[in-house]
């Protein structure tokens, strides 16, 4: 039986929770819904949507440098937001900033809330290796 190849942060809310942040299973990566927190696990910029997506995207980054995956290689995206109408501008902006002329499958969904307290984003998504960087 093959170990599989699973990514942690090392944060508390890890084994708090019991998930890894991302699991590979063949040629692709599931990620667990990526938030805007900083290394030691701290979520940082309650209630401020711009900070916590631009956050959200560095920690995608980091996912994706542990499997030595580009953003080209991100198949599909579910988006979490917390006031989806008064977000809708600025996730598309900053989803077109981070993704350039990529354009992976995406689903955007409207909630009353998420884990956090002034938690507004949270972002999961699947990498296929095997495509071009």
């Amino acid at each position: 039986m093959t170990t599989p190849d699973v990514f942690r942060y090392g944060i508390p809310a890890e084994s708090d929770f019991g998930y890894a942040q991302a699991i590979r299973s063949g040629d692709l990566v599931h990620v667990s819904g990526q938030v805007a927190f900083d290394e030691a696990g701290e979520f940082l910029h309650p209630g401020d949507f711009a900070a916590q997506l631009q956050q959200t995207h560095a920690n995608m980054d980091r996912v994706l440098d542990h499997y030595g995956a580009t953003r080209n290689q991100v198949v599909s995206q579910t988006l979490y937001l917390v006031d989806l109408r008064q977000n809708a501008e600025a996730v598309s902006q900053g989803n077109l900033k981070y993704f350039g002329d990529h354009r992976p499958a995406s689903t955007v969904l409207g909630v009353t809330e998420l884990a956090l307290p002034g938690q507004l984003v949270e972002i999961s998504f699947v990498i296929d290796t095997q495509l071009p960087a």
